[in-house]
């Protein structure tokens, strides 16, 4: 099996943010800067790491015979899908991060009932670059007879570091101040300064949910 290279990376699904910054205060919408006694951002941020299927992972594709790559040797197409993240942020130094999902699959026979066991894997980043953690687990896909249609069901977890997934301080008090017209910083985005951004990017999490492929898997789904 191949590590897959993360930095890189496109989602096919994000589901929660943990860096995404959203102004709430007065009747501000989303994106925008709240002006009502001056100006300032206030910033909504949760713990829980972010959810995503990184491109090319997220589907796998098997062939009859294996080494074969032509469109008539395919035996089975799988996806994941219904990916649904439930966070546990009540309290405590560590936030759990639950994702259950559906794995969807076709095959090219309706023939007999059929079980196969497709390998995946749960990976926790942080910074959008170094892993903290990754394990494997396998998923079983169950074909009824007479049908090209099957499915299975998974789930992944992990544990994040409450205190490495909040701002510092320092950090939070140069987002949310407030700052008022004429002030010499008034226009500047505090979260286009190299030092914010950088520890924005520190406590922000992500776990990854995808099918563990070999190199011919991803280089099929990279070329297709």
């Amino acid at each position: 099996m191949m590590p897959i290279s993360f930095p890189s990376r496109k989602f096919l699904t994000v589901l929660c943010g943990t860096a995404a910054m959203a102004t709430v205060a007065g009747c501000a919408k989303d994106n925008e800067i709240d002006v009502s006694g001056g100006v300032g951002i206030t910033a909504t941020r949760s713990a829980c790491p972010a959810v995503a299927v990184p491109l090319h992972t997220g589907d796998v594709t098997l062939f009859d015979p294996a080494t074969s790559r032509d469109a008539r040797a395919i035996d089975v197409v799988a996806a994941v899908t219904n990916v649904v993240p439930q966070c546990n942020d009540t309290g405590g130094e560590k936030v759990y991060q639950l994702v259950n999902f559906d794995v969807v699959a076709t095959r090219r026979d309706a023939g007999p009932a059929r079980t196969i066991t497709l390998p995946y894997y749960a990976t926790v980043l942080q910074g959008g670059t170094a892993v903290v953690a990754k394990r494997l687990g396998n998923v079983t896909v169950t074909f009824p007879d007479g049908q090209v249609r099957g499915t299975g069901r998974a789930q992944a977890s992990a544990y994040v570091d409450r205190a490495a997934a909040t701002l510092p301080a320092d950090i939070q008090e140069r987002i949310t101040r407030r700052r008022k017209a004429g002030d010499q910083d008034a226009a500047v985005d505090p979260l286009s300064l190299p030092e914010v951004r950088a520890a924005v990017q520190r406590a922000s999490f992500e776990l990854l949910v995808g099918f563990q492929l070999t190199q011919e898997q991803l280089e099929y789904n990279v070329r297709r």
